[in-house]
């Protein structure tokens, strides 16, 4: 009610001072010159971008050095902008997941309008409606679009989205500055067919984290990428420095998911599994063993694929996880640049000796996340297969072309 209480108050003062300056000028539409000279220059704590926003904005913190959020003092009219640059461990996988993001996160609900340019922007989609911003429901105007180096969402809020302030968003839009900052990046490495090769081996993953599969490792090589690797590979495989690192790719190597695998197959083999038949095989479990549908369909499924396939059903899972793992090690400083190239040549030789295409590969790899994470694939084998259409395809690279040192 407090919030509610302030518009009407704010509403009321903005008439009495309409009326006033109707009085004293006459009735009549500012200029974007006018509206420009009311503002001063807005950017985030990291400065890689800047817009033009009303002078008596304050500046609230979002938490983030690259979002911006500025409203009056009232709180009836403000921006939130955000930026997901493409190289950062927050990068949006597309345009339309940062929609996504934004109108779950804001509640927000609308239609499609015809989006401002923006300069340096492209892409450009908008949406007008209600937004829900500390629990009040009000007018917002959401823009999105995208640079070489970012995505960004622009929220307009305002109590009214009146003529007025749809005419100072416009002009604030079209003074929008993008200062990305140059990346440091200590990958000496030439993006030869051998490295490519490399890249194409994880490049399901890379795509998951929103990073380049033209790029080895997928990331510049920087204290930024040092700083996720290390937090991505001690919550993911509690590799904390050189020691745990070949420790964890010495087990991947010679034991590996694989193991396991086979293991819980020879299992399945010793409970009588084999000899039930296959649409007999669900509810033969559920009556013999403790377990409940979902995983008894699991090892059903599983233990199909062993019978079709056998102990090497899934070992291109562990192959594939080791090549990116090495990527991993040398973004977080636990291996060379020379190190991390050297064991992916060795490892992917070997590859090249057990399958005979991509296809055949992604297929274990695939087979091998659904055997370690207990769920269906089939997000994962859809972006295999779109990566597969791309003017810059990952794996137009031969699967048989002769890997050489090229470093």
């Amino acid at each position: 009610m407090k919030f509610v209480n302030k518009l009407k108050r704010a509403a009321m003062l903005c008439l009495v001072a309409v009326m006033g300056i109707m009085m004293l000028q006459g009735c009549g539409k500012k200029s974007n010159e006018d509206i420009e000279k009311s503002m001063k220059e807005f950017a985030p704590g990291d400065e890689s971008f800047s817009i033009y926003l009303d002078e008596k904005w304050e500046v609230e913190d979002l938490g983030m050095d690259n979002w911006l959020s500025a409203f009056n003092k009232l709180g009836t009219e403000g921006v939130v902008i955000m930026q997901f640059p493409h190289d950062s461990a927050f990068s949006m996988e597309s345009m339309d997941d940062m929609v996504k993001l934004v109108e779950e996160s804001y509640v927000f609900t609308g239609t499609d309008e015809e989006a401002p340019e923006i300069p340096g922007l492209k892409n450009f989609k908008a949406r007008e409606g209600k937004i829900t911003i500390d629990n009040s429901n009000i007018d917002g105007f959401v823009i999105y679009g995208e640079s070489d180096y970012a995505y960004y969402s622009f929220i307009f809020a305002a109590n009214n989205m009146s003529n007025s302030f749809v005419q100072e968003m416009n002009v604030s839009c079209s003074k929008f500055v993008e200062k990305a900052p140059e990346v440091e990046d200590n990958t000496t490495v030439e993006i030869t067919d051998t490295v490519r090769w490399f890249n194409a081996s994880y490049a399901i993953l890379t795509e998951v984290n929103g990073w380049d599969y033209n790029r080895f490792a997928g990331l510049p090589a920087n204290d930024d990428s040092v700083a996720t690797t290390q937090d991505s590979l001690e919550s993911w495989w509690e590799v904390t420095d050189r020691v745990s690192a070949d420790e964890t790719l010495e087990w991947i190597l010679t034991e590996g998911h694989r193991s396991g695998f086979v293991e819980d197959m020879q299992l399945m083999d010793s409970c009588g599994l084999g000899d039930i038949a296959a649409e007999e095989r669900v509810d033969y479990l559920l009556a013999n063993f403790q377990v409940d549908s979902a995983s008894a369909e699991y090892l059903v499924k599983m233990y199909g694929v062993y019978e079709e396939k056998g102990a090497t059903a899934i070992d291109g899972w562990d192959y594939c996880r080791a090549m990116n793992l090495l990527s991993f090690y040398y973004l977080a400083g636990y291996y060379t640049e020379q190190e991390a190239l050297d064991k992916s040549l060795e490892i992917a030789q070997t590859v090249q000796t057990l399958f005979g295409s991509w296809d055949e590969l992604m297929e274990s790899y695939l087979t091998g996340y659904e055997y370690w994470a207990e769920e269906s694939s089939d997000e994962r084998r859809e972006i295999y297969e779109d990566l597969k259409t791309r003017e810059d395809n990952p794996y137009s690279v031969d699967f048989k072309t002769s890997l050489e040192k090229t470093w």
